[in-house]
């Protein structure tokens, strides 16, 4: 029978700053597992002490050579959070381990700044690329960060702000736990001019009401192109109708080079935006009520260049007035009017026009599908479910979007 292992976290603080149980366990031990470092932090027991290094391969063989005494391996604040436990309970199988965690150096990090991490997007430099982070970052409430001496926060202040990426409050902690801990409070621009201890956690809180900056690192699209490339209101971020969506729901407008589109609802305009790119002959009239909303459309509109938009602020039906007969009609939105301008719009479609309607609720699908059916149209239905993967650490999980529909009207054929 192979003895059992206890992996015991420990922190900059040291063996002082264990559990009585971690303590005893380690004062009791046969062996001793850890990196020079860590080693280093244990008083003197009569423990058989091996250090490790040079990768996990050599950890592997040096687990299999451990003679069958009590061994207590040492390993960083949690082990199980970004630490050594997940490989080797993957590697040897959980029955081979205890797992005694201290408090990780990210968790300390987030109790001094006052903020929760519990939906925070956490990553580790030393094993994410830092552009794929930084797009990660763009549209994350909070953040943390393990960086690395090459990756130090200066250089992620830097790479953000190259991005146009300035809506963060930023904090270093260094040294967390030890009696020369410091946390660093500032902007982006002013952390890119300091430099900091290797042992140290990044923190970013995004400013209340920041809207999300647009990628400008991707290639433009006709259409679908990423949310991230569009201007958002963040207060209202997640009504911006997603890619998947979007391409579902101009394929079914049907559109031409010179069709006449209506986009009623536009917001900050991504859809509006792609059907002008795709209408380039033609006109897309987006309305939007909001002024926050109607600004961003604007400037969205301007980045993409599509001359053949219309940004128009005011509400609807009112706004259909002055309007041209459309080819095509997308009409977003969750309120209970949605119906009725439903209704509106489709007194002025032309004979063999389109209309796709996105709702999110099944009392607007039912409502909405019986005024396309009054008109006359034959109507459709599609429900949509997405889920993206978003990288955690070192894991990919999926993250869904809320589910949506997508009321379709077309002439019988």
């Amino acid at each position: 029978m192979t003895s059992r292992i206890h992996i015991v976290g420990i922190g900059d603080d040291g063996f002082q700053g264990l559990t009585g149980h971690a303590r005893q366990l380690i004062e009791q031990a046969e062996v001793l597992l850890g990196t020079s470092p860590l080693l280093r932090k244990i008083p003197e027991t009569n423990a058989k002490r091996i250090e490790i290094g040079g990768g996990l391969e050599s950890l592997k063989e040096t687990i299999v050579k451990l003679p069958k005494q009590t061994t207590v391996m040492l390993a960083g604040g949690d082990p199980l959070f970004y630490g050594i436990a997940r490989y080797l309970t993957d590697s040897f199988g959980k029955e081979r381990f205890e797992v005694v965690p201290h408090v990780s150096s990210m968790q300390l990090a987030f109790a001094r700044v006052k903020e929760s991490w519990d939906d925070a997007y956490l990553t580790n430099l030393a094993t994410q690329s830092l552009d794929r982070v930084v797009d990660n970052i763009r549209t994350a409430e909070r953040v943390g960060l393990f960086t690395t001496d090459v990756i130090s926060p200066a250089v992620v202040a830097e790479a953000l702000l190259d991005r146009r990426i300035d809506y963060f409050t930023v904090y270093v902690c260094e040294n967390l736990g030890t009696p020369d801990e410091v946390v660093t409070q500032g902007d982006l621009h002013s952390i890119r001019e300091q430099s900091f201890s290797e042992m140290n956690v990044m923190v970013l809180v995004r400013r209340q009401g920041a809207a999300d900056s647009p990628s400008g690192s991707q290639r433009k699209r006709l259409f679908g192109n990423p949310d991230d490339l569009f201007l958002q209101s963040r207060p209202k971020r997640g009504l911006l109708t997603p890619s998947e969506v979007r391409c579902i729901a101009l394929s079914e407008l049907s559109l031409t080079e010179k069709s006449i589109v209506w986009d009623v609802g536009a917001g900050s305009g991504s859809l509006a935006i792609e059907a002008a790119a795709l209408a380039s002959q033609g006109k897309v009239f987006a309305i939007e009520m909001d002024a926050e909303d109607f600004g961003l459309m604007v400037e969205n509109a301007r980045m993409f260049d599509v001359p053949g938009l219309v940004p128009i602020h005011g509400q609807a039906p009112e706004a259909f007035e002055e309007l041209p007969d459309p080819d095509a009609i997308f009409i977003g939105g969750s309120g209970r009017m949605v119906p009725d301008l439903v209704q509106a719009a489709l007194f002025r479609l032309v004979p063999g026009g389109s209309i796709v309607v996105n709702v999110s609720s099944p009392d607007n699908l039912v409502a909405v599908q019986s005024k396309i059916d009054e008109a006359g149209l034959r109507s459709d239905v599609r429900m949509i479910n997405i889920a993206r993967g978003q990288y955690q650490l070192d894991r990919v999980r999926f993250d869904a979007l809320n589910p949506t529909f997508l009321v379709l009207g077309r002439q019988w054929h």
